[in-house]
């Protein structure tokens, strides 16, 4: 068979594909996982009991508001490095300016507290439970943002991996905030961080291998 015949040959049942698809299967990883990662919450750790009381204040609005905007750009670079040609750019530069704002705000709490609070300002009361705590409520949004990246063509497996497990890490945090019921600025900046950055080692680890095409 000639070559010019081979590709008639593969080309003969292709079908345009339904537009926005990529849009469509990203939601539903968003949507699924967000879901998957609020009941985890709910079921397994509860609601904070005085959430109605501090959900208006602005130390947890800053808490709930950083790893929500890590979720929306983490989002933003999985969908580009799920598309073959198109690269992160500025939006790279970008994906960690939620959390060096938050580690500017925790500097500057430190700083103005007493030598005798910064024990507490760091460690908290949850410090041992906190970091894994996040990274498992993150593991559903992590599995369904490596399906969505299944169904597309990334090039750079491990960086698409790594984004997947970024935006998973901001919305396990994101949900984990309504249970947790630390709300100093340093404990946030090393113990929500730490555990946000699980899910992003375990996607850059599991990008080579589910993602190759």
């Amino acid at each position: 068979m000639k070559t010019d015949d081979l590709i008639g040959l593969l080309a003969a049942d292709t079908a345009p594909v339904p537009r926005h698809v990529g849009e469509r299967r990203l939601a539903l990883a968003l949507g699924g996982g967000g879901l998957a990662a609020l009941a985890w919450v709910l079921l397994v750790y509860g609601l904070r009991t005085d959430l109605a009381q501090v959900a208006g204040t602005l130390p947890f609005v800053i808490k709930l508001a950083m790893p929500l905007a890590v979720a929306v750009l983490g989002a933003a670079a999985v969908f580009r490095l799920g598309h073959p040609g198109m690269r992160l750019g500025t939006l790279g530069r970008l994906l960690g300016l939620p959390v060096l704002l938050l580690w500017v705000w925790a500097v500057w709490v430190w700083s103005g507290a007493e030598p005798t609070q910064r024990d507490t300002l760091l460690w908290g009361d949850t410090w041992r439970v906190c970091s894994i705590n996040v990274a498992l409520t993150a593991l559903p949004v992590l599995a369904l943002a490596l399906w969505y990246l299944r169904g597309l063509a990334p090039t750079n497996p491990a960086w698409a991996g790594a984004a997947a497990g970024w935006l998973a890490g901001g919305v396990g945090a994101a949900a984990y905030a309504l249970h947790c019921p630390e709300m100093d600025a340093p404990f946030l900046a090393v113990w929500y961080v730490i555990g946000m950055l699980v899910p992003t080692a375990l996607g850059a680890i599991a990008g080579p291998r589910l993602l190759r095409w």
